[in-house]
C-alpha cells in the first residue's frame, strides 16, 4: 500500500534536522567535558533536562495542536527553533550557554514532536501507520548516521577544532525548515480525520482507555531503562577510541537503527508487537552487558550495534501503539502524554547514570542498565499477556 507523500516530506525534514543534531551530539559530550571542563553528573544532567524538557513541551504542543485541528504550524515553529539554536553550540565558552542551546534545541524537538506524530496518523490508514512509522524512523536514523560521520569526517579535515565543526551544522538545518514548508500538506479540516468537535480540556483525558496508558507506562519503563546515547559516546573514548574517531560509535548504531526500523515496522501492522518488544529488550540487556564488560572498542562497536537493534525494533512500533490507542480527536494530545511521561523517565535514568558512573565508574553505570531493562523485560510479560493492537 502506498505511503502518502506527506509522510515521506516529515521524513526528509527529520532526515536533514537529525544530520545536524546528530553532528553537534556526537561532539557535544566530548565538547562539554574536554573543552569546557563538565562533569560526568553535569553531562548527565544537561542531558536529562534537555530531553525531559523535549518531553514536557509535546504535552503541550499536542493538545494544542487537537484544539486547532492544525498540526502544520507548531511543526514549523518547532523545527525553526531546532534551526535557530543550532548556532548558539560553536559560540558557547561555558556551560551555562551550552545549556541554554541544548534547551533551546530540544523546546524546538518538543513543539515538533506529538503535531508531527499525530500528522501522520492523520494521513494514513491503521493498517499502513507500522510502515508510516518505520518509514520515517528510517529516513530520520539515516541522518543520524550521516551527522556523525560528518562530524569524523570534519574533525579530521579541521584538525580537531570542534568550534568551526559544529557550526556546519547551520547548513542542514536550514534545509530542513524549507523541506517542511513547501513540500508537507496536511488534510483540510473538514477531510482531516482527528477533525472532531469535541473540545480538547482536562476532560478529554477521561476518554483516553485503560490501553492507552498501559502503553504509556510501557514506554516510560523502556525509557528507564535506556539512558542518554551521550554515554555510549564518552565509553568509546573512555575505551580508547581516538577523539576525531568517537562518533563512529553513533554512525555504527544508527545504521542498525537505520536497517531495523522499517521491517520492524511492517511486522508491527502484521501482528508481531510482542514479539518486537520483547526482542528490542532483550538486545539492550545484551548492548548493556557488553558495554559494561568491554575492554576495547570493537566491543563499543558491537554494544552500539545491539543499542541500535534494541531502537529500532520499538520505537516506531511505541508510537503506532499510541496512534492506535488514542481517539482519532485526542491524537495530539495522546503523543504528548506519552512522550511527557517518558522524557521524565529520560531525565531520572540520564541524571542516575551520570552519578553512577562519576561514582563507581562506567561498567556500573551500563550493568545497571541492563538490571532496568531486566525490569522492563518482566514488565512487558505481564502487561502484554493479551494482543497489543
Amino acid at each position: 500500500m502506498r505511503i502518502p507523500s506527506t509522510v515521506w516530506a516529515l521524513g526528509l525534514v527529520s532526515l536533514f534536522m537529525d544530520l545536524s543534531s546528530e553532528l553537534v551530539h556526537a561532539l557535544l559530550p566530548l565538547y562539554m567535558t574536554g573543552v569546557l571542563g563538565a562533569s560526568m553528573v553535569a553531562v548527565g544532567i544537561v542531558e536529562g533536562i534537555a530531553e525531559a524538557t523535549a518531553s514536557a513541551m509535546k504535552a503541550f504542543s499536542g493538545a494544542i495542536s487537537d484544539r486547532w485541528r492544525r498540526r502544520k504550524p507548531l511543526v514549523v515553529l518547532g523545527y525553526a527553533l531546532a534551526a535557530l539554536s543550532k548556532p548558539l553550540f560553536p559560540l558557547a565558552g561555558t556551560m551555562a550557554l551550552v545549556a541554554g542551546a541544548r534547551f533551546m534545541d530540544r523546546v524546538g524537538k518538543g513543539i515538533r514532536g506529538a503535531p508531527r506524530d499525530a500528522l501522520i496518523a492523520d494521513v494514513t490508514l491503521p493498517e499502513q501507520r507500522g510502515a508510516a512509522y518505520g518509514l520515517r524512523q528510517s529516513l530520520d536514523t539515516v541522518g543520524a548516521v550521516l551527522g556523525p560521520l560528518a562530524a569524523i569526517g570534519l574533525m579530521i579535515v579541521l584538525a580537531n577544532d570542534i568550534r568551526s565543526v559544529l557550526w556546519v551544522a547551520v547548513v542542514p538545518a536550514v534545509i530542513a525548515v524549507l523541506v517542511l514548508a513547501v513540500w508537507v500538506r496536511e488534510p483540510e479540516r473538514g477531510q482531516a480525520s482527528a477533525a472532531a468537535t469535541a473540545t480538547v480540556s482536562w476532560r478529554s483525558f477521561n476518554r483516553l482507555q485503560r490501553h492507552y496508558w498501559l502503553v504509556v507506562a510501557l514506554g516510560a519503563l523502556l525509557t528507564l531503562a535506556r539512558f542518554s546515547e551521550a554515554f555510549l559516546i564518552l565509553r568509546a573514548q573512555d575505551l580508547g577510541l581516538a577523539l576525531a574517531l568517537a562518533p563512529a560509535v553513533m554512525v555504527v548504531m544508527n545504521l542498525v537503527y537505520t536497517a531495523v526500523s522499517f521491517p520492524a515496522g511492517i511486522a508491527a501492522d502484521r501482528g508481531g508487537q510482542r514479539k518486537l518488544l520483547f526482542w528490542g529488550l532483550a538486545a539492550l540487556i545484551a548492548s548493556d552487558l557488553v558495554l559494561g564488560a568491554g575492554a576495547g572498542v570493537v566491543a563499543v562497536f558491537a554494544g552500539a550495534a545491539l543499542w541500535g537493534m534494541h531502537m529500532g525494533l520499538t520505537q516506531g512500533l511505541l508510537s503506532k501503539l499510541v496512534a492506535d490507542a488514542a481517539p482519532a480527536e485526542l491524537r495530539g494530545t495522546a503523543f504528548g502524554v506519552f512522550h511527557l511521561v517518558s522524557g521524565a523517565a529520560l531525565l531520572a535514568a540520564s541524571v542516575f547514570a551520570g552519578w553512577l558512573w562519576g561514582t563507581l565508574g562506567a561498567a556500573y553505570t551500563f550493568y545497571a542498565g541492563a538490571v532496568f531493562t531486566g525490569a522492563a523485560l518482566l514488565g512487558l510479560l505481564g502487561a502484554t499477556r493479551r494482543p497489543a493492537s
